[in-house]
């Protein structure tokens, strides 16, 4: 059976096609954006990857085409499709009727943190010998593949993201997923294009509430607010909460500020030792995604203190606090923060662990929210953590972040050029400053740029 995607290297589609591939299904695909990791791991899996929309694309018919939801009417091979009246799906809908059904599903949801703690869920299972299936939004390192049908009885994660399914089908994706398990980490205001309000994002949470069973669990973070006006709106699934919260039954106590090192309380039990995790993540926010997925684990048998154990030993995904290059001292590290909230989190735990040198931040403003100019009133104090912060103001962007700048405290550059930009990191970066670029993104390889004009001026 022949299946074309449409969309194909966006991280849930692109995962996707990872595992109709290993259902053994003919897998193509479409997409006017293709930039890694995405697109370096189809062509690895050798699927066949067409750069634009044509309808030529759609030659030999396929039996099946899976619509990804960035995509809508008036694009050539969605007009095609319809008018030659091909067989089409959605991507969500299309992974719970041909991949899901059977499987002990665990849905990871969340404004920020779903790709990172869906990462850590996996990594435990696997540790623990569960062979677990999953699909997230960005590539594991532990796994080097961002999905995997994993073995028939195993649990199968899912980054369940609120977005919606696609230009015929409103509902939020993770409607679809029907988990017996789902973590709820935190919510906030996001996805301005589609959402008016924190009300509209939280009816939807709501929605994910309602489909998980009496006989699953719904493992929610405290001091959410958010999140407990989605429960009060009904919930009938026991519930246990985490966080920093004395009486939560899943606790962490930061052990370094940095979040480097934390201890794990259950019910009140604390393990010692034992119960401490040691790792080469930063920040609170990953201490809390990996209580999160220490809860999950445990559901299913993982041994507190094992789980621990293993975390020592988990790399970050692509494109989270991901290093790409160090020269001379000056180190590049990759992050996909792309929320004013994210942003903060990514700089402040950055900013405790760097204890020489700088911290530099750079910007991109791509996702649809921060296009739109929504959050743009808490984008100056997001990178109070950082030495120095550039921002890219890219083509297309109807608004200027030059207000923005106005309001930073510390130093801060605008700059509309790529290569601009480049010229300007070299000319200020010095031996042991960290450089973190931020974009949900392929930031027009600035990664690679930079490091090759350190590497000409400092190597």
């Amino acid at each position: 059976m022949h299946l074309h995607i449409l969309g194909i290297c966006g991280t849930f589609m692109g995962s996707l096609a990872l595992l109709a591939r290993d259902l053994g299904y003919q897998v193509s695909g479409s997409d006017a954006n293709v930039y890694p990791p995405m697109s370096i791991q189809l062509d690895e899996a050798g699927i066949a990857l067409y750069e634009g929309y044509a309808v030529g694309n759609l030659t030999p018919c396929p039996d099946l085409v899976v619509v990804g939801n960035a995509l809508s009417r008036g694009n050539p091979e969605v007009e095609a499709v319809l008018n030659q009246g091909l067989p089409y799906v959605s991507g969500p809908q299309w992974l719970a009727e041909h991949v899901l059904p059977g499987r002990r599903v665990i849905a990871v949801a969340g404004t920020h943190g779903k790709t990172t703690t869906a990462s850590l869920l996996a990594w435990l299972l696997e540790s623990a010998g569960l062979a677990p299936g999953f699909l997230i939004g960005g590539v594991p390192r532990n796994f080097g593949v961002s999905a995997r049908l994993g073995a028939a009885d195993a649990p199968f994660v899912v980054e369940a993201d609120e977005y919606d399914t696609a230009f015929f089908d409103k509902r939020s994706k993770f409607v679809h997923y029907r988990p017996e398990i789902a973590i709820l980490g935190n919510l906030e205001y996001d996805h301005a294009d589609i959402f008016p309000d924190l009300a509209a994002i939280e009816r939807q949470f709501h929605h994910l509430v309602r489909i998980v069973p009496g006989c699953g669990r719904l493992l929610v973070a405290d001091d959410e607010p958010a999140l407990d006006r989605v429960l009060a709106q009904g919930c009938w699934t026991p519930v246990e909460r985490m966080g920093e919260a004395p009486m939560s039954p899943w606790r962490l106590e930061l052990e370094r500020d940095d979040g480097s090192r934390f201890r794990v309380i259950h019910q009140q039990d604390d393990l010692g030792e034992d119960a401490v995790v040691d790792w080469s993540l930063t920040g609170n926010y990953n201490a809390r995604n990996a209580l999160a997925a220490l809860a999950a684990a445990h559901v299913f048998g993982v041994d507190l203190a094992r789980g621990c154990a293993a975390l020592a030993r988990f790399e970050t995904p692509r494109r989270r606090q991901e290093v790409r290059g160090e020269v001379g001292g000056i180190q590049v590290i990759d992050d996909f923060a792309h929320h004013p909230t994210a942003i903060a989190a990514t700089l402040e735990g950055l900013r405790a662990a760097t204890t020489r040198g700088r911290l530099l931040a750079v910007i991109e403003p791509r996702s649809n929210t921060m296009r739109l100019g929504t959050l743009s009133g808490r984008l100056a104090a997001s990178v109070a953590a950082a030495d120095q912060s550039f921002w890219y103001q890219p083509v297309g962007l109807d608004w200027s972040l030059e207000p923005v700048l106005a309001a930073i405290a510390g130093p801060s550059r605008l700059v509309a050029d790529i290569d601009a930009l480049v010229a300007a990191l070299v000319a200020e970066a010095r031996p042991l400053d960290r450089i973190v670029v931020m974009s949900n993104g392929g930031f027009d390889g600035i990664h690679e740029k930079l490091l090759a004009a350190l590497e000409a001026a400092h190597g």
